[in-house]
C-alpha cells in the first residue's frame, strides 16, 4: 500500500494486546508488511507456501490471518473502514438501508462435500456467498454456504445478523427470490421492510433494475481478486474472511485519495 494509504489505514487497525499490557510478546513483523502479503495473496490467487520472499515467512503470514480469522478481527478492521467511507462521502456511519443478494461460485477439489452443493439454477457445483451491502456498495455482513442452499433460508439467518449489529436499518432490498414468508419474518421479527424489486415479465435481455444493480455491482469487485474467483477454502469462516479482506482494499484507496478542494 502506499504511504498515504498506511497513514489512513494505521489508526483502524486493531491494537496488539501486549500494546494494552496484557501479556504477550511484541510481534516481529510490522503490520503494514503483514498487510501487503495478505492483500498480495488474495489479490493474485497464490498459494501460501508459494509467497514470494519479499513479504515476511509464509507461515508468520497464515498464522495473523487465521488469527484476525478466528477472532473475527477482520470483520472488526472492515467496519471501522466502512465507516469511515461512509463519513467521508457525507453519510451517517451506520447505515439505514441495505441490499440484499446471492453469488454461486466453483469450489476447488479442496472444498469437501459438507461445505459444497449444486446450485441448479446457475448450473454451479460449488459456495453461495450472500451478501448485504449498504446504498453505496459497501459489505455490510457476508455469510458463505453450499451452493444448493437457498436463497430465503440463508438470509433468514444473515438478515438476523446485520439487524443486530445495525440498529438503524429500516429497509432491505430484494430481488424476485427472497419473496415468500421472508417478507413477514422480517417486519415482525428483525422490524425490517424487505422491499422486492421483481423483474416485470415485458422485460427482454439486460435491464438495469433499481437498487438491486447495487448488489449486483458489489459482486463484481471479488471476481477482480483471482483468490475469490473460485473458492479455494477448506472452511466457509475462511471463505468469508478473503471477501473481507478483498473489501478493504478499494476502501483503504478511497480513503486516501486526496479529496477535491472546494475553493
Amino acid at each position: 500500500m502506499s504511504d498515504a494509504e498506511w497513514v489512513v489505514v494505521r489508526p483502524l487497525l486493531p491494537v496488539p494486546a501486549w500494546l494494552r499490557g496484557r501479556g504477550g510478546q511484541p510481534e516481529a513483523y510490522c503490520h503494514r508488511a503483514i498487510l501487503d502479503a495478505i492483500r498480495y495473496l488474495v489479490d493474485n490467487g497464490t498459494r501460501w507456501r508459494a509467497m514470494p520472499a519479499d513479504f515476511p515467512p509464509w507461515d508468520r503470514v497464515y498464522a495473523f490471518c487465521r488469527r484476525w480469522r478466528d477472532r473475527g478481527l477482520i470483520r472488526d478492521f472492515h467496519d471501522r473502514l466502512r465507516r469511515k467511507v461512509r463519513e467521508q462521502a457525507g453519510r451517517d456511519p451506520e447505515p439505514s438501508a441495505g441490499v440484499i443478494g446471492s453469488q454461486s461460485v466453483k469450489a476447488d477439489a479442496v472444498v469437501g462435500s459438507d461445505s459444497r452443493g449444486f446450485d441448479g439454477g446457475k448450473l454451479i457445483n460449488g459456495r453461495k456467498r450472500h451478501v448485504v451491502v449498504d446504498t453505496l456498495g459497501l459489505l455490510l455482513a457476508v455469510m458463505v454456504t453450499a451452493a444448493d442452499i437457498g436463497d430465503r433460508a440463508a438470509a433468514q439467518i444473515l438478515l438476523a445478523q446485520v439487524a443486530s449489529a445495525h440498529h438503524r436499518l429500516a429497509v432491505v432490498w430484494a430481488g424476485g427470490g427472497y419473496t415468500g414468508r421472508l417478507v413477514e419474518y422480517s417486519l415482525a421479527v428483525l422490524a425490517l421492510v424487505l422491499a422486492i424489486v421483481k423483474r416485470s415479465d415485458d422485460m427482454r435481455g439486460f435491464v438495469v433494475l433499481p437498487k438491486r444493480w447495487i448488489v449486483e455491482r458489489f459482486f463484481a469487485h471479488p471476481m477482480r481478486s483471482r483468490c475469490l474467483v473460485r473458492d479455494f477454502e477448506r472452511s466457509t469462516s475462511s471463505a468469508e474472511a478473503m471477501v473481507y479482506w478483498s473489501m478493504t482494499m478499494p476502501m483503504g484507496r478511497r480513503l486516501a485519495r486526496p479529496r477535491p478542494s472546494r475553493g
